[in-house]
């Protein structure tokens, strides 16, 4: 695909003071063809030695631009995949090889069938096992990578809790493939994969440490501000078995890469100043001055020179100080965020919030949403995919039982409607746990997150022909497993754009929400925002918000929207108006709270940090940073 995030010039940092050694990439899709280059480079090697080249490869969503660009490179530069051997890291236990959530079926659609492997040299475990056939299954596993002449090269991802493969938390460093029993963490991970906790097994078979750790070369992976903690145990806590990944330490020729989200908490990112001589940027004297209030508890204006010289600021000190000049121009730089007016008053603007599910929009900015239509602008809410996947099937049934009945009372349509829900009520109550909803099920649940979607724009202000449904073609699986953005979908976001003419754009900038769409959402956007860029169409600003998952540091942020208790309320109430995602969510995340209550404790904590820096004390906040125009 000819694509601006294709080929944009990003870099990679190598970070100091890490082992394994860390690698940071600032644009993943880059990140994946350098991962692809260096597989590919061991593939070759070894074909031209005469001899195959064997890899333990994952499944799921962080490798997939790898084997995307390896896909690639076969079909476009000739890539020989005939000898290669390959062995699957794991397998759920007591799943069938043809289930959606089978790593089997999962390899075999997303890479192995794409390339010229012969199907004898695949090796992936076998979920489906009677168990007293298990210990001899992976005992020949072993044997068949032993015979292969061990393994060249580990292609691994990462869990929250440092699993690797399904090797979890004090997993003994000598073991081998075997069936393991999964930790709680690991399954809440899985969960919407298995549309819920309760289908996902509790067991798993996986190749063991002691088998990856004898890879010549090992290659981790991992993307999204969630593994952020995970990432900083790995590349620069201590060695322990109680975080498995922590072991690679020992391995002469490990390497970690990741994006600048799973970066945020290494030590050269977030105090760089740590690791030695800086260049102190407006930006790196914000970050590093925030920083020290924190550890020292102190507003802006109360900072002196010893607090900088106790905390290894010297170097700033020197360079900018004394702390009272460096406390007020950061107490400037942060008062100027504060914005009652995003969107400016008086003149009307034009404004899109794209929101990727149906209700991140007030979710995530609703109180700012409530500020721009009372401020007087045009803002409408481009509603990127249906949602339909995180509807609850009761709520479906409910629906259908509703519009028939409302049918038979008015004598309106009453065999089709009868038939509908029919329809549903077969398709619903012969659905294995775990399986994605017919289409007709899939139009009710949709139909569902339409009308709370409407209703809760309403709520914040908005008009209900300012509402655009785009169904993007991305989303349209019926299940968690989402296809890569393509030219259908940019083309219907810049259609909107085009027709909308917006002087602001706002769209979600989180990279962390549990099902990928958020990322997808924004890579299409800003593939869209390149290509009018191109054709000579001048941009309009471009705001990011974040979603449910996370908000931004104090250091990160460029606008700051006070709200008061009664944007607040509001903002509550839109949210109320999502009634499939309220009380219980069908895909909550890792965060029991509900939406609603992370969205009051996010904007409450955004003011009460600026409030102990000594800025205003302000109720609520909701921030937002700007694109500069780089892609993710």
């Amino acid at each position: 695909m000819n694509s601006k995030l294709f080929t944009s010039k990003t870099g990679a940092t190598v970070v100091p003071g890490t082992r394994p050694r860390c690698v940071v990439f600032d644009n993943v899709h880059v990140m994946a063809r350098h991962v692809a280059q260096l597989v590919a480079a061991v593939i070759r090697e070894r074909n031209s030695l005469g001899q195959t080249a064997v890899l333990a490869l994952p499944a799921g969503s962080t490798p997939l631009s790898v084997y995307r660009e390896l896909i690639r490179m076969h079909r476009e530069e000739g890539l020989d995949f005939s000898r290669v051997v390959t062995f699957n890291l794991d397998e759920y236990y007591g799943i069938d090889e043809h289930s959606l959530q089978s790593y089997r079926r999962w390899i075999l659609d997303h890479f192995l069938s794409h390339v010229n492997i012969p199907p004898s040299q695949v090796h992936i475990p076998n979920g489906a096992l009677r168990i007293e056939d298990v210990p001899q299954f992976c005992a020949d596993y072993e044997q068949a990578i032993h015979r292969a002449g061990g393994l060249d090269l580990a292609l691994l991802g990462i869990g929250s809790n440092g699993h690797i493969g399904f090797n979890e938390p004090f997993s003994a460093p000598d073991s081998r493939t075997r069936l393991v029993q999964l930790d709680t963490t690991s399954r809440r991970a899985a969960a919407s994969d298995f549309f819920g906790i309760d289908n996902v097994p509790t067991q798993a078979i996986t190749m063991g440490l002691g088998t990856i750790f004898e890879a010549r070369k090992i290659l981790l992976m991992a993307l999204g501000e969630h593994k952020a903690p995970i990432v900083f145990e790995t590349a620069e806590g201590p060695a322990t078995k109680r975080i498995p990944a922590t072991l690679l330490k020992e391995h002469s020729d490990c390497v970690v890469l990741v994006d600048e989200a799973a970066a945020a908490h290494l030590t050269a990112k977030q105090t760089p100043w740590k690791c030695g001589a800086v260049n102190w940027t407006e930006d790196l004297i914000r970050r590093a001055v925030l920083w020290l209030c924190q550890q020292t508890n102190k507003a802006l204006l109360k900072l002196d020179d010893d607090d900088f010289r106790g905390h290894g600021l010297h170097q700033l000190l020197r360079k900018h100080g004394p702390a009272q000049s460096i406390g007020h121009q950061v107490f400037r730089l942060m008062s100027q965020t504060i914005n009652y007016h995003p969107a400016g008053k008086g003149e009307t603007k034009r404004v899109i919030c794209f929101s990727p599910h149906p209700d991140d929009d007030v979710i995530s900015m609703g109180g700012t949403l409530i500020r721009l239509n009372d401020d007087g602008h045009e803002v409408h809410i481009g509603y990127m995919t249906s949602g339909n996947i995180a509807v609850f099937d009761h709520d479906a049934l409910r629906l259908a039982d509703l519009v028939t009945e409302y049918n038979r009372q008015f004598g309106i349509d009453r065999q089709q409607s009868e038939a509908v829900e029919s329809a549903v009520i077969q398709a619903l109550s012969t659905k294995q746990p775990g399986h994605p909803d017919s289409e007709s099920v899939r139009k009710i649940k949709a139909l569902i997150r339409w009308s709370e979607a409407k209703a809760g724009a309403v709520k914040v202000g908005c008009r209900e022909d300012r509402c655009h449904f785009l169904d993007l073609p991305f989303y349209r699986t019926g299940t968690i497993d989402k296809n890569p953005w393509g030219p259908e979908d940019v083309a219907i976001i810049k259609e909107l754009i085009q027709r909308v003419q917006p002087h602001q754009i706002y769209m979600a900038g989180d990279l962390s929400d549990p099902h990928g769409t958020h990322r997808v959402c924004a890579e299409a956007i800003f593939q869209s925002l390149f290509e009018l860029e191109e054709g000579g169409i001048a941009l309009p600003e471009v705001l990011l918000y974040r979603g449910a998952w996370q908000e931004y540091g104090l250091h990160e942020i460029d606008i700051a929207v006070p709200l008061s208790p009664s944007d607040m309320l509001r903002k509550k109430k839109a949210i109320f108006m999502h009634e499939s995602q309220k009380d219980e969510a069908l895909f909550p995340g890792s965060d029991p709270r509900e939406f609603w209550q992370r969205a009051i404790d996010r904007n409450t904590n955004s003011a009460n940090q600026l409030n102990l820096i000594g800025l205003p004390e302000y109720y609520a906040i909701e921030a937002f940073a700007r694109w500069t125009g780089t892609p993710i």
